[in-house]
């Protein structure tokens, strides 16, 4: 879960958020990663959010001081962000040396891709691959649109929608996976700290349970080999499993890029009038 971008969250949903994903969490027995963005959690409400969390065991990481797209900063400017996180997050006792790029963009050049995995290499950190990516921080930003201008909105209308696009998704990457490395992996699902999964983040996980899954800790998950994988792409980033699969030059004629984004739902959003 990233960015605990806990100020966005609108009344009268703000008070119970964060009670509401740390309850699902506990009712779906996973244990997560949360993805701290630094200047979210540096006062006094950021900064009791991610004790609650490592008080019930789940992982805390980097995912930069400010969220800036790679694209627009030097590799030193973007090690900075991260040492600037790195400042505020490891204090807890739950941190753990993981590091998730923004909007999953791992550097548009090589040399700035390489740059990069050197310095997290240099200060112990790995990455934080995600490898189901998703687009619910879209579905969260239209129903916090519809909420302002329709106070009276109800918020349920978007749980099917939300839980079919990550059920598809994630049934895409599993998929995926399998033909590219001939086995099942633990999955990392990225998902945000939002007033959508507030609401239905606990639907999301009775999902994959009702669907056969098995919903296990990102510790457990992050141990898996795969999860070492550095693949040469170039743009680089994305999910690791779609980069990997770009990396065989055997997918390209199916590969989107990027892998996700808002352009491939709005579409969808719109037919529903949500």
């Amino acid at each position: 879960m990233d960015d605990v971008n806990w100020r966005a969250i609108p009344e009268p949903f703000a008070g119970e958020a964060n009670k509401r994903l740390l309850d699902a969490l506990d009712r779906g027995g996973a244990k997560a990663a949360l993805f701290c963005i630094g200047r979210n959690v540096e006062d006094e409400t950021g900064s009791a959010i991610v004790k609650s969390w490592t008080e019930r065991d789940h992982i805390i990481g980097n995912h930069t001081y400010s969220h800036p797209p790679f694209v627009r900063l030097t590799p030193a400017a973007f090690e900075d962000e991260i040492l600037k996180c790195d400042a505020i997050v490891s204090k807890y006792p739950m941190f753990r040396k993981l590091f998730r790029f923004p909007a999953l963009k791992e550097g548009e050049t090589a040399e700035k891709r390489d740059l990069i995995r050197a310095f997290l290499h240099e200060h112990g950190y790995r990455n934080g691959h995600v490898t189901v990516d998703a687009s619910d921080w879209y579905y969260d930003a239209r129903l916090r649109q519809r909420l302002q201008k329709e106070p009276a909105f109800d918020p349920q209308r978007y749980r099917q929608p939300y839980l079919d696009h990550i059920w598809d998704r994630a049934t895409y990457y599993e998929g995926l996976a399998r033909r590219v490395l001939g086995r099942r992996i633990p999955h990392t699902l990225l998902v945000h700290y939002n007033l959508l999964n507030s609401l239905f983040l606990g639907d999301l996980l009775a999902m994959f349970r009702a669907k056969g899954w098995r919903v296990t800790s990102a510790s457990e998950a992050f141990a898996d080999p795969i999860f070492t994988s550095e693949p040469h792409t170039v743009p680089a980033g994305e999910s690791l499993i779609w980069a990997l699969a770009k990396e065989t030059g055997k997918f390209d004629r199916e590969l989107r890029y990027p892998g996700e984004d808002d352009v491939y739902e709005r579409p969808k959003l719109d037919k529903l009038g949500l």
